[in-house]
């Protein structure tokens, strides 16, 4: 598509006119052509005189041009940094960008729009690996850094590993791996030593290979394990695999999907009904007799509520969160309920209720789900009360998986897991359960990393105690936020491709809202656009293209090939006719 045919010409040549090197005076080398769009003036031909001296040589070109377009590029620096911010700060849609810049006079294909947000974070991570020796320096003035490491996949995804400062809440690092085995993380915190410094402390959850990692590069450096990623692995091997026998015991029973067959059997519910029992309820009236309606309206009362089991959830996720547990827990209650119904009941009017019986007691009268469920509850128990010492994903906490703990210090709650551990002993009789001696022998075994104390660090202003976070929330949240708008810019569900072919410097984006960032990065230049402008485009071109090396992208080509019915037929024919 030609977007220039009536397009206005703008001239450009260089401002000097003289040789910088010399001092002799330029001749014209050549005039050269190309159209271009910016949102500032819109699509036009830009007319460049290149000018030379013939007395060394010295080749000079248009800086005002280079600093409206990237070289070999038709779309300003402006409209690249717009379709980058709309991407992955806003989190827009393809189509919603394409649509939205046409009404400002720039005409771009959807494809285009995925290649200039590929350009924008090889800009960003150039002008970002440019701006790390300032970053080190403001990070010193505060007293060093507290490194914060985690990764995120889905499905067979690579793993997308960011390592984020907590006190700047700047994301200095990211990479892309096939694990997070030691090997793959060695050379990563390397280079993050190498760039930053040895940080103050570090945060991260349990996993072996970080672990394995942090000994190697940053031996002698405090060490905190997240308490929410600590008491989240405890309370899986304490209750895992009661929990697995409940949940299959219940799906065995098929008990949902019979009790949402009975919802659709008794027909669409009356609203007057519902509100006439919530009075019957309020009155709290015994002896009087029931309308007819009564027991089948009690019936789909019942059902709604044992189905309703989620809203007791506290968005933490399992072990902190047991749907199933609730679940069986609301079928014991409602077959009790109904195992006192009354005498006049049981004629044809309380059929529901009664047929709505024989399946609650066929669930709940299964030995083995007992079984499971009554050693569930006691271990349940001990878990909750491990959570409490913790001050940390309480039940009643209310802050998902967004919960940072009770802001308590880490003397009163290691006083606290002192005395959850003695009660544990003493009164639960931890010491005779291999699963309790296990849980015991886990804490004992981080409880350095669990309780660390604070750190003096020297600052221009002073010694500050700094206590790092006691979680890695901070990090969780940060990926939760870049999938949530992944999920929102690309409308799909899984993000196991979007992970599997997105840049790894792709989550420096969030440093884009943080203003001392931003400073920094922008070294005296206003805007992205101009900050942008003064990154040599060699640079830029080679990392794109080095970004787009991606050895587990098969071409068009390739996967006709490996996808014919014939493809081991004749493969076995062509390594027959090898000669070794």
């Amino acid at each position: 598509m030609n977007l220039f045919p009536q397009a206005p010409v703008i001239d450009f040549s260089p401002a000097a006119e003289h040789c910088p090197v010399c001092g002799g005076a330029l001749h014209v080398f050549k005039t050269r052509c190309k159209g271009l769009v910016t949102l500032a003036i819109g699509p036009f031909k830009a007319r460049e005189t290149i000018m030379v001296c013939p007395l060394d040589g010295t080749v000079l070109t248009s800086e005002e041009l280079r600093c409206l377009s990237p070289v070999g590029c038709k779309f300003g620096f402006d409209v690249l940094v717009y379709v980058g911010q709309a991407l992955f700060v806003q989190n827009r849609g393809v189509k919603e960008i394409v649509q939205d810049l046409s009404g400002k006079h720039v005409a771009i294909s959807k494809r285009e729009v995925g290649y200039l947000g590929r350009k924008f974070i090889i800009y960003l991570s150039l002008a970002h690996l440019d701006s790390q020796a300032r970053l080190k320096a403001a990070m010193q003035r505060r007293g060093g850094y507290i490194l914060h490491i985690d990764g995120t996949c889905e499905g067979d995804s690579p793993i997308l590993f960011s390592g984020l400062d907590e006190l700047s809440g700047v994301v200095l690092e990211s990479v892309k791996m096939p694990s997070e085995h030691a090997d793959t993380l060695i050379p990563f915190l390397t280079g993050i030593r190498e760039r930053y410094g040895v940080p103050l402390g570090l945060v991260h959850d349990m996993g072996r290979g970080i672990l394995a990692a942090v000994a190697v590069v940053f031996p002698g450096v405090a060490d905190y394990i997240c308490h929410f990623h600590f008491l989240r692995d405890i309370g899986k091997d304490l209750l895992e695999k009661q929990y697995n026998d409940l949940r299959n015991g219940l799906k065995k029973h098929r008990v949902r999907v019979l009790l949402r067959q009975k919802l659709k059997a008794a027909g669409q519910k009356s609203e007057g009904d519902a509100v006439k029992l919530g009075l019957l309820l309020d009155e709290g009236r015994s002896g009087a007799p029931l309308a007819e309606w009564v027991p089948m309206e009690l019936c789909r009362t019942l059902i709604h509520w044992i189905l309703d089991y989620p809203s007791q959830l506290a968005g933490y996720g399992f072990p902190f969160d047991r749907p199933h547990q609730i679940l069986y827990q609301r079928l014991e209650a409602a077959c009790r309920l109904l195992q006192g119904m009354p005498k006049p009941i049981q004629g044809r009017s309380g059929r529901p209720l009664r047929n709505l019986l024989r399946l609650l007691e066929t669930a709940t009268g299964d030995g083995r789900l007992k079984r499971a469920a009554r050693e569930l509850a006691r271990k349940t128990e001990v878990f909750d009360a491990l959570r409490q010492a913790l001050s940390i994903a309480q039940p009643e906490g209310g802050h998902g998986l967004n919960d940072n703990g009770d802001e308590l210090d880490l003397k009163t709650i290691e006083e606290k897991v002192k005395a959850f551990k003695k009660w544990g002993v003493e009164e639960m009789q931890f010491t005779a359960d291999r699963a309790y001696v296990k849980m015991l022998g886990q804490i004992d075994k981080y409880w350095t990393k669990l309780f660390a104390d604070p750190l003096i660090v020297e600052t221009p202003d002073g010694p500050t105690l700094i206590q790092p976070q006691r979680t890695n929330n901070i990090l969780e949240r940060f990926f939760r936020d870049l999938k949530r708008g992944n999920r929102q810019r690309e409308g799909t569900a899984s993000l196991s491709k979007t992970l599997r072919y997105i840049l790894k410097e792709t989550p420096l984006v969030k440093n884009l809202g943080n203003e001392e960032y931003m400073r920094i990065l922008l070294d005296g230049c206003s805007t992205l656009e101009q900050r942008f402008a003064t990154i040599d485009s060699k640079r830029a071109i080679q990392a794109l293209r080095k970004s787009q090396e991606n050895a587990d992208r098969v071409s068009p080509r390739m996967k006709r090939l490996i996808r014919r019915p014939d493809f081991q037929q004749k493969i076995s024919h062509l390594l027959a006719s090898i000669a070794i």
